[in-house]
């Protein structure tokens, strides 16, 4: 199949590949532009994780606010540079991680951040439902598995489908990013507030 500009241009808008690598991926995927995307999310995930050992500490608090004051988000996001930090490709990523946080209400930045009770909490509770609906023993550890696996989809942040592109992952959208701008990219912390909200700690 002929590889035209006006495709390699669609590709370049969608992930912020170079000219050079959308090319290459359309050439790799026979022109298929699903094909051509997951190509590159591969390779900015390869170039991502060779970045994630480098030290990030420039970069923005992006601050937003949402439906005339209901909702605000204030968000650190981290680079390696003041060059990048202040780059509006990178802005506009910051911009993105805040819009995200706002729709979706994440708890924890990374799978990682989450505490081992939640862990066992969100285990027992699987695993009592499983049990309730009378699934055989054999497969409950594979519904406790899947129940596990959607708890952190919905919850942390990077595990997020992109609100904008739900075939793409938060994490993934970073992933482009770095592979962009050539450095690594941080969440380093959030706070979201919704208007009349009670926090945990107002609860206890």
């Amino acid at each position: 199949m002929q590889i035209t500009t006006d495709m390699i241009k669609s590709l370049r808008e969608s992930t912020g590949a170079g000219i050079l690598d959308c090319r290459k991926a359309l050439e790799q995927s026979n022109g298929d532009m699903n094909a051509a995307m997951d190509f590159l999310r591969e390779k900015g995930l390869a170039t991502a994780t060779k970045r994630a050992t480098r030290n990030a500490s420039e970069g923005i608090v992006e601050l937003y606010s949402h439906g005339n004051g209901r909702v605000g988000v204030m968000v650190e996001v981290n680079c390696e540079t003041d060059f990048v930090g202040r780059s509006e490709a990178f802005r506009n990523l910051a911009h993105e991680i805040a819009l995200q946080i706002a729709a979706t209400n994440p708890e924890f930045i990374l799978e990682s951040d989450i505490p081992q009770e939640v862990i066992d909490r969100e285990t027992r509770i699987a695993t009592a439902k499983a049990k309730e609906d009378g699934k055989p023993d054999a497969i409950i550890p594979r519904i406790v598995e899947g129940a596990l696996k959607k708890y952190k989809d919905e919850f942390v942040l990077v595990n997020q489908a992109y609100i904008r592109d739900e075939t793409i992952t938060l994490q993934e959208l970073i992933n482009q990013n770095i592979a962009a701008l050539g450095e690594n990219i941080v969440i380093r912390r959030f706070a979201r507030y919704a208007l009349g909200e009670t926090t945990a700690e107002e609860a206890e």
